[in-house]
């Protein structure tokens, strides 16, 4: 599984997730996914709720993540645990 980088926005009713495009041909063009999730709950008791995916190339991806970055927005890991199927 490829790694995802996350951000959280200061009121952490936020995150971005930005994670390579697995079907991206090496190469050619590399496109990532930058994922936007809602928190719910107490941070860390229950995944976000993806609300929005896109795919851009990784050039514009760096630039979004750097914008949040000097927006407010800091980095964070997965810390939700997945429930069990």
């Amino acid at each position: 599984m490829e790694k995802s980088y996350w951000l959280i926005n200061s009121d952490k009713t936020e995150v971005k997730r930005f994670k390579k495009n697995d079907k991206s041909i090496n190469g050619v063009f590399e496109y990532i996914f930058v994922d936007t999730g809602k928190i719910i709950g107490a941070l860390g008791n229950e995944p976000p709720i993806m609300t929005t995916s896109i795919s851009v190339d990784i050039d514009l991806a760096r630039e979004i993540y750097e914008r949040l970055l000097s927006q407010g927005w800091r980095k964070t890991e997965e810390i939700w645990t997945r429930k069990k199927s």
